[in-house]
């Protein structure tokens, strides 16, 4: 009789074994050979490490024909991740997310080809499943036995299904405004909740303290190599799903992992030979209460500075300050995309037009990347004959 356990577990059969080949600084490019302990930031930086791989050995190997008959979800892309033994490829049937076209939705907006990709419909409402599988799967694999993160909601539900899944402790710390729906959940789903005033900055002090207090693992964003991982299968999709790339990618942007693993996964599919030199532009939205992106954007600045007293009811995208913020900023740059915000009522208003138009009900977040479209068309960053990719990263649900 199968376990609990053993229903939790992807097995795939590869075209060569999966694993990374070395870890790099994603600020300096300093190579880190032993990828079999649990690394956080870089030593040399103390920024963001890259999970490296060796492509070429996989090159006409494992292409989008090898993926027939493959299992729906992430782990479908195995050989370009993180975990090794089959045994800890943790399950809940995270990703092959719908990837579907509004014609409706494009009329309104003024554009001539639009697609929405619905991360709400992953485990747990949310895009965040996809970072918080691979972070815990990978936790679990080099025998880890509890991970901790401040969070503002979906993050903190992510980590709780997948700690529970594999037999984990979750230690989350959330602002105490966090959605009731989202707090109930990760309570329901047995992580160790701790409410905080202030941001998920302030959370992040708090877990800060618990991880050198206990030694929990730290899967903050980009705070630790494998959430990024996971996030970057969502590019793998839409290639598989569309054949090429988009034009345009919109995606809202808190700590901006999602934006970041995507720009990763282009360059490692280029290298696979799944496509050529061609990449969307990558366009960051955020909220007009708290967009540090878009302010480093606008000035040219390579980072950004932490923003002041953040507000905005799109929890996601009040990140005050990220880790990858010149991760984030490189690739707008090197796509040719832009960073803009939006406000509150804007979005509320677009999370109803998506609806209306869709059938799909968007968290805030999402709603930010259909308010975003008609600023960009005045200000000529989008043009109405390009094809483009909303990310509605949740279900609004999940902030009733």
């Amino acid at each position: 009789m199968a376990t609990l356990t053993d229903m939790h577990v992807a097995t795939i059969p590869l075209v060569a074994p999966p694993g990374v080949s070395h870890l790099e600084c994603g600020q300096c490019g300093a190579a880190y050979g032993d990828a079999e302990q649990p690394w956080r930031t870089s030593p040399c930086c103390a920024k963001p490490l890259l999970a490296r791989y060796e492509l070429a050995h996989l090159r006409g190997r494992f292409t989008p024909a090898a993926l027939a008959g493959r299992a729906p979800t992430m782990w479908r892309y195995a050989e370009v991740l993180p975990v090794r033994d089959p045994a800890f490829r943790l399950t809940l049937g995270e990703g092959m997310t719908p990837l579907m076209e509004s014609e409706r939705l494009a009329s309104d907006l003024g554009l001539d080809r639009l697609l929405l990709k619905d991360e709400g419909q992953n485990p747990t409402g949310s895009f965040k499943a996809r970072g918080l599988a691979m972070a815990v799967a990978r936790a679990w694999e080099l025998g880890l036995d509890a991970v901790a993160l401040p969070s503002a909601g979906n993050a903190g539900s992510a980590a709780a299904a997948y700690a529970a899944a594999a037999g984990l402790a979750a230690h989350v710390a959330v602002p105490r405004d966090t959605p009731r729906p989202i707090l109930e959940e990760m309570r329901a789903l047995g992580a160790d909740v701790e409410l905080v005033d202030g941001h998920i900055g302030d959370a992040a002090k708090s877990i800060a303290k618990g991880v050198e207090a206990h030694g929990w693992f730290d899967v903050s964003t980009l705070k630790e190599p494998y959430r990024l991982e996971g996030k970057k299968t969502m590019a793998y999709e839409l290639v598989e799903a569309l054949g090429r790339v988009p034009d345009v990618i919109i995606y809202p942007t808190g700590g901006g992992t999602g934006l970041v693993g995507m720009w990763k996964a282009f360059e490692e599919m280029e290298e696979l030979g799944w496509i050529g030199g061609e990449r969307p532009r990558m366009i960051s939205v955020q909220g007009t209460g708290c967009a540090p992106i878009v302010r480093a954007w606008d000035r040219g600045d390579e980072a950004a500075q932490p923003w002041e007293d953040p507000k905005t009811y799109a929890s996601g995208l009040r990140v005050p300050s990220a880790i990858g913020d010149f991760l984030v900023l490189e690739a707008i740059r090197a796509s040719g995309g832009a960073a803009i915000a939006v406000s509150d009522d804007e979005m509320r208003e677009a999370v109803r037009t998506i609806g209306r138009l869709t059938g799909v009900f968007a968290a805030p977040e999402g709603g930010a990347t259909a308010a975003a479209v008609p600023r960009l068309l005045e200000r000529e960053l989008l043009r109405p004959d390009e094809e483009v990719v909303l990310f509605i990263t949740g279900s609004g649900l999940k902030y009733l």
